[in-house]
């Protein structure tokens, strides 16, 4: 039996304003957070997940290094830390570098987004409940693909990238 996953429902200024299982919070569309990650090796490449099968939204496409939802009673930072360690089998000291904010849209599922970025070379631990792959790419590679082929890519990532600070 699956224990469902409480967050933090949110105002339009990222206040919670109640707690609420994550079925509901999808279902109805309600505001709440989320952070993402992208890894970028020395070679300026950057890591991408390709979704599990099992994921409720996007399956098998295309995503940051790393992504999931804050807890509710959870930070942003504790959540990425968190995540990098379900996801990519990683235990940092240190909270990466926040790099980008995204208010809560359509765009990106109605999520308060912090963007995180990091520099790791790997490997990783992949987690197969969250991951069926991995891979390293070019920035301009990625581009090229985006425009070629979009609804590989989940529709929150394709956003992200496009408002990434050059």
């Amino acid at each position: 039996m699956q224990i469902d996953e409480w967050f933090d429902v949110v105002d339009e200024e990222d206040r919670p304003v109640r707690r609420e299982i994550r079925r509901v919070v999808h279902a109805q569309g309600l505001r709440h957070r989320a952070i993402h990650v992208l890894i970028f090796n020395r070679r300026g490449e950057v890591f991408l997940q390709k979704r599990s099968a099992l994921k409720d939204m996007s399956p098998l496409t295309w995503d940051s290094s790393c992504s999931g939802h804050v807890d509710a009673g959870e930070d942003y930072d504790h959540a990425c830390i968190r995540e990098l360690g379900e996801e990519l089998g990683l235990a940092l000291s240190t909270v990466p570098v926040r790099w980008l904010r995204l208010a809560a849209c359509p765009e990106t599922g109605n999520e308060f987004v912090w963007v995180y970025r990091l520099s790791h070379e790997g490997p990783f631990r992949l987690s197969p409940a969250e991951i069926e792959r991995g891979e390293w790419i070019s920035p301009r590679e990625l581009v090229r693909r985006i425009a070629a082929q979009p609804n590989e890519f989940a529709p929150a990532f394709r956003f992200i990238w496009s408002r990434l600070p050059e």
